[in-house]
């Protein structure tokens, strides 16, 4: 019998043994006998009235477990059940969330129908292993109310996870979406690991489900600001017209395009022309027919009757596809521009309107107020919620505008009045850290061992780091305790909070000074400056009207017309001559570029044959920066200039002192000749006799154009043009920017004696031997006065 009993007890262990060598490695807590290891589901019911955000320290409890999510692969792949409508919801291309705390929002707009159905949400994600799902979760809200909680637990592949819409949830026009990532290290307490938490959100498997063919109707002209976005975070307009190449269709159609560019406000837009049969429809995508009613009749055997007779614009289904398709013609092309008007025309406004707002709810919400002076504004309004936190890094951001005429670089400073708390548990050492556009501006470190409670507390912030047009302000928190040092197990995820920020802080902007500057790249994309405040029409040079040209002319207004607010009236010339003084724009290739706008601008005009891109197959090509820099370091003395050159940049980096900066006159441009890698050029420079700016957008070849624009006009890349001139290689991905040398001041305000002061104070800042050489020269002038009076005030004896 104890034979039998032992063979047993064998066979039992042997079994367990080989459970245990298959199982997958997991550092997760213990879990009950049989569940699952896959993600588990919150309750998706929502409470009866809206509720605040969860704060970061709160863990969701855990909940029965859910049917395990779908494999994302197979929600990216499968298509909608039939009847059903998809909206991707993503304006991203990558969306990262990353450390302990992180939260993103932004708009999607919805139609009336969509808003009235049956919807629920999916997204899918994947974390980092080191990422502990048992205090770790993302939370999902719409119209600032939570959807569902999931646990973070799929580091081994894509998980996709859908919550349902309660009803009445959604509304037509704006809706607010956020992802909300709370999350802890598995094993570490050290402030490094917090880098190493990040939770990726696919854009392609993150989207809105309506139930019912309804919600795929488009059935009026507010339905261009429903088109969204793709599974990559683009949103296309395919412009078909079977009239491209004729006179007197380029400024319509640019103005078309503007109009849906604004209307949309979507921050990944390209625009398509073509002349061919409608494009195949679908998801961000958009379809444009646009032409005389005899021009479409052969593309679109359906079009209706009155489209001959009068100016027509309006939505209908393409019966070969089922997809929407919007329907712009009349008996004439003048018919035509009038039916663009009809949707155009509420987009429009007038330069002599100041705005308050920078659009940027469609990636970034809220919208960032526009700071023209002195102004207060509570953090509550720029989208900062009130967060308890118990981690050990937290940061949280938000976005600020300043006008096209900015000019504070030097001399400016604003403040942060930060209202916060933290306990006894915090150790000296600790910090808060202020960041202007991912530049660290100001830190305060926090010296009590007593804990504290901060009122106003102001923070100064240099304003070096501003530009124009949008700029992002991040609040960062560095936190240390003892038992972070000690690092017993289970303290990576404490419960009990160390921190807490409050929506009631405020950033105060102070008066600063505000003159134009020519050129100015960062201001044209930050604002469409000066184009944006042009009160006639600003002449448009382009060589040739073809499908790239046009659609690469259309994607750079299209994303010019969104940061100026509205679409930027243009007038096509044929010639530089015809443009005088006034500001310009010239687009096309650089072969077909007039010479006098790549004079102006400082562009090498050899460049006009020279300019050819690599091609892969060429051996032996030599990279010219390369070869300079080993050919530096092979003559004599170029250890030594290597030397200087370091020490140079170690006082720029310590001091703020460089080569410019200590000349009494700024020096001439440099004539600038783009390298073979590159694939386009935007600069820009004075006009012949210096009353206007000319941009010049160039590139090898037509094709060149439209790719590298496309490009450069997404929400990642496009804030960082600026300077005189700006390159982007399509072969390695680069964006580099030749800085201002030399400028012109562009008088934007009415004179006043304060303004100048400011104007003043910033330029002597910026130019540290001319302010020395006029205090010398004042103090020599107070001296020989104080001199003189004192010979006839003065005794004698």
């Amino acid at each position: 019998m104890r034979k039998i009993v032992a063979a047993w007890l064998l066979l039992l262990n042997a079994f367990a043994f080989a459970q245990a060598q298959t199982a997958p490695f997991d550092m997760s807590g213990e879990r009950p006998p049989g569940a699952s290891v896959t993600p588990r589901l919150t309750s998706p019911t929502p409470p009866a009235t809206p509720a605040a955000p969860v704060p970061p320290a709160v863990v969701a409890q855990p909940q029965p477990a859910a049917p395990a999510p779908q494999p994302a692969a197979a929600a990216n792949t499968a298509a909608p059940r039939p009847g059903d409508v998809r909206r991707y919801v993503v304006p991203f291309s990558q969306l990262g969330l990353g450390g302990e705390y992180d939260r993103r929002s932004w708009s999607v707009y919805l139609t009336p129908e969509q808003a009235a159905a049956k919807a629920s949400f999916t997204f899918a994600y994947q974390n980092a292993i080191v990422v502990a799902p048992e205090a770790s979760a993302l939370t999902v809200y719409l119209n600032n109310r939570p959807i569902g909680q999931q646990r973070v637990g799929s580091p081994d592949g894509p998980s996709a996870v859908t919550f349902e819409v309660p009803p009445g949830l959604l509304q037509p026009g704006t809706n607010l979406v956020t992802f909300e990532a709370d999350q802890r290290h598995r094993t570490d307490c050290s402030m490094q690991s917090t880098y190493e938490l990040w939770s990726n959100i696919d854009p392609a498997g993150t989207f809105l489900s309506f139930t019912g063919s309804d919600a795929a109707q488009l059935s009026s002209a507010d339905a261009i600001r429903a088109i969204g976005v793709d599974g990559a975070g683009k949103t296309e307009f395919d412009i078909v017209v079977p009239a491209l190449e004729q006179p007197g269709t380029t400024k319509p159609l640019l103005r078309l395009a503007q109009g849906l560019s604004v209307l949309s406000s979507m921050p990944n837009q390209i625009f398509a022309f073509s002349t061919a049969s409608l494009p195949a429809g679908g998801p961000g995508k958009l379809s444009v027919l646009v032409g005389t009613a005899a021009e479409l009749r052969p593309l679109f055997p359906g079009l209706p009757p009155g489209a001959e007779s009068a100016a027509f614009a309006a939505f209908a289904t393409d019966p070969r596809s089922g997809s929407p398709v919007l329907l712009i013609s009349g008996p004439s092309w003048q018919a035509v521009s009038s039916a663009i008007d009809t949707i155009v025309s509420p987009t429009d406004r007038s330069s002599d309107i100041r705005r308050d707002v920078l659009t940027t709810e469609r990636w970034s919400a809220p919208n960032a107020p526009l700071v023209f002076s002195d102004t207060n504004i509570a953090l509550s309004q720029l989208g900062v919620k009130t967060t308890e936190f118990s981690g050990r890094r937290l940061r949280t951001s938000f976005n600020i505008a300043v006008p096209a005429d900015f000019y504070a670089n030097a001399y400016g400073e604003a403040k942060v009045l930060l209202d916060a708390a933290y306990t006894d548990n915090v150790m000296p050492g600790s910090h808060i850290d202020i960041y202007v556009n991912d530049n660290i501006a100001s830190t305060v470190p926090i010296t009590t061992t007593s804990g504290g409670i901060l009122r106003h507390l102001p923070i100064r912030v240099t304003m070096r780091h501003f530009k124009p047009g949008l700029n992002s302000v991040a609040i960062e928190a560095i936190l240390m305790t003892k038992d972070d040092a000690v690092c017993a197990p289970g303290s990576t995820a404490g419960a009990t909070p160390r921190f807490a920020l409050f929506d009631t802080s405020e950033l105060q902007i102070p008066d600063f000074a505000r003159v134009g500057q020519r050129p100015n790249l960062a201001a044209m994309a930050g604002t469409a400056y000066p184009y944006g405040r042009a009160t006639e029409p600003t002449p448009l040079f382009i060589d040739r009207v073809d499908a790239d040209t046009l659609s690469a002319a259309a994607t750079l207004l299209g994303q010019m017309a969104i940061t100026a607010g509205h679409p930027i009236a243009v007038e096509t010339v044929a010639s530089p001559n015809t443009i005088g003084d006034r500001d310009a724009i010239f687009i096309g290739s650089i072969s077909q570029m007039p010479a006098t706008a790549l004079s102006q601008t400082n562009i090498a005009t050899a460049s006009q044959a020279s300019w050819r891109p690599v091609a892969d197959t060429q051996p032996g090509v030599v990279d010219t920066g390369t070869a300079f820099e080993e050919w530096n370091s092979k003559v004599s003395g170029g250890v030594l200039r290597n030397r200087i050159t370091a020490f140079r940049e170690w006082v720029s980096r310590n001091f703020d002192i460089s080569r410019s900066s200590l000349q009494f006159i700024p020096g001439a441009e440099q004539i600038f000749t783009p390298a073979n890698a590159d694939t386009l050029l935007v600069a820009q420079g004075s006009s012949p006799a210096g009353a206007g700016a000319w941009t010049v957008v160039a590139a090898p070849s037509a094709k060149d154009l439209r790719e590298g624009l496309e490009v450069l006009t997404t929400q990642l890349n496009w804030p960082q043009i600026s300077g005189h001139i700006t390159t982007y290689s399509s072969k390695t991905g680069k964006i580099e920017t030749v800085p201002v040398t030399r400028f012109d001041f562009v008088p934007s305000t009415p004179w006043s004696i304060s303004n100048y002061r400011l104007i003043a104070a910033n330029w002597l800042s910026t130019n540290i031997l001319s302010y020395a050489f006029l205090l010398v020269v004042f103090v020599l002038l107070i001296g020989v006065t104080t001199s003189s009076m004192l010979k006839k005030l003065g005794r004698s004896k």
